[in-house]
């Protein structure tokens, strides 16, 4: 289905893979055939977050690059840093058509592991905003566009929702891909015994990064768990909540979704999700209450950031890359 708004772009229809014609299928594949990345070259720019935090924007720049060209944002998922695959490739895929990446490391995250005592969750819109603000100091003459994945999806339509008709910095749009707007709902489905693997998986990596973390930066903020998590709703009981002061999962999940926010949202905004997705049930964007500036664009499959296309439509399989690219170019060609 899609919804319809102004300032919508038509996108062409998702054909899977036609080995990949699930969400589970679509999910793995697109974690485990990463395909030919390119090498880091970024320069780093370190933000400041608040009084003891801070982080790294990683800043893939194009030799033809100048102030006024385009600018987009990306930020990672859940797990995720400046190395996450699908940030890489559509920041090489924006390069070659002019337009300067900035790869965000989420609070502790990547290279930004030693730089903050707090850790990131899917409510720091408040550390996008920070980013944005450095961005129109570094390109003051240049529109941004911010795309978050998954977790930082969540994140950006936070931020678009807060700030309405006064956006942080230079930014004019935001294109939410596969985002956990309604944090509640998606604990509850990811607990589901079909999708169980999953949680297991992200609390298993998720506990992995805390010890590191613990080993790397030792000021950063810590709890001993009761016994090993297995869940994500466990990981957020037991961490999030407690050291970021939210308290509960519960509250933390009511008080960081970003679903309440939408009809505040006033730049032009899109959503892409789908139907089969794994980890964010499709029927939480169906429910959504939206401003007449966003759209949501479901599709029947692509699982989660996978969207492993039939070959043919784009240059590669990677369908929602180039509607990334399609997206910050349209945005840039607006302003």
């Amino acid at each position: 289905m899609k919804i319809s708004a102004p300032h919508r772009m038509e996108l062409p229809t998702f054909r899977p893979h036609p080995l990949l014609r699930n969400g589970h299928a679509q999910t793995l594949a697109g974690v485990f055939l990463p395909g030919e990345l390119p090498e880091y070259g970024a320069v780093h720019h370190q933000v400041r977050l608040d009084e003891n935090d801070a982080t790294i924007l990683h800043d893939d720049c194009p030799a033809e690059w100048q102030n006024g060209d385009a600018v987009a944002l990306l930020m990672h998922g859940l797990g995720g840093s400046h190395q996450s695959v699908y940030l890489r490739r559509v920041a090489q895929k924006l390069n070659a058509r002019g337009v300067r990446a900035f790869r965000m490391d989420l609070r502790g995250c990547g290279a930004a592991i030693e730089l903050a005592r707090l850790p990131y969750h899917s409510g720091r819109s408040a550390d996008a905003a920070a980013a944005l603000t450095f961005l129109q100091t570094l390109c003051p003459g240049s529109p941004v566009t911010m795309v978050g994945y998954s977790l930082s999806g969540n994140i950006a339509l936070k931020l678009a929702g807060e700030c309405g008709d006064n956006p942080p910095g230079n930014l004019v749009s935001v294109l939410s891909v596969s985002p956990p707007a309604d944090l509640t709902a998606c604990s509850d489905w990811i607990g589901r015994p079909m999708n169980r693997g999953y949680d297991r998986y992200f609390a298993k990596l998720l506990a992995a990064q805390l010890a590191e973390r613990r080993t790397l930066a030792p000021q950063a903020m810590h709890v001993d768990f009761p016994r090993k998590p297995t869940r994500l709703r466990e990981i957020d009981d037991w961490f999030t909540a407690p050291i970021c002061g939210f308290g509960t999962a519960e509250n933390y999940y009511r008080i960081s979704s970003a679903a309440p926010l939408m009809p505040e949202i006033r730049i032009p905004t899109m959503i892409i999700a789908a139907a089969d997705d794994p980890l964010v049930p499709a029927n939480t964007f169906q429910q959504l209450r939206l401003s007449p500036s966003t759209t949501v664009h479901i599709t029947r499959h692509g699982g989660h950031l996978g969207y492993i296309g039939a070959s043919g439509a784009d240059p590669d399989r990677r369908w929602i890359d180039w509607r990334v690219v399609d997206w910050v170019l349209a945005q840039h060609a607006a302003h």
